[in-house]
């Protein structure tokens, strides 16, 4: 790391802690030449797949995307924030974990189904039936039995 002051290659950490609930390292650093001191911040470059559209198209996972898209078929329901950050944390995991360059939006839809499943029926219900592109009222109906049945 250069120092910012002099341009020194040389610098020492003279103190390091974990910030941003342990996904960062925050760093204090001193200049071996003209002693200045700075703070440095360290966090895992980690890269999202591409996400293939039904239409052929690539596009680059978007978390706000997905974001909206759960907010809305999550509006006007009692569910707090922090378990809707959560679901979406554990959506961008599982797709970082599959390690894969492109995931086809099926799976992509899979997943956010089966977490608003588990969350939010009439969210569930929501989304479904955006995402599966219900056609009539016996379409819901099923999907709600299904739910019954679970």
């Amino acid at each position: 790391m250069h120092c910012p002051f002099c341009k020194n290659k040389e610098t020492k950490v003279v103190d390091s802690r974990l910030v941003d609930h342990g996904s960062q390292v925050k760093r204090r650093r001193q200049c071996m030449k003209c002693d200045g001191r700075f703070t440095t911040f360290e966090s895992a470059e980690l890269f999202l797949p591409f996400i293939l559209k039904r239409n052929g198209n690539r596009e680059q996972f978007q978390i706000e995307k997905l974001k909206k898209g759960v907010l809305r078929s999550l509006e006007k329901r009692p569910v707090s924030t922090d378990v809707i950050e959560g679901m979406l944390a554990d959506i961008s995991f599982e797709l970082r974990v599959k390690g894969e360059r492109e995931i086809d939006s099926k799976f992509l839809g899979i997943l956010v189904m089966d977490a608003l499943k588990k969350i939010d029926h009439v969210a569930y219900i929501r989304f479904a039936s955006v995402y599966l592109s219900f056609e009539d009222i016996g379409e819901f109906i099923t999907e709600i039995n299904k739910l019954k049945s679970h």
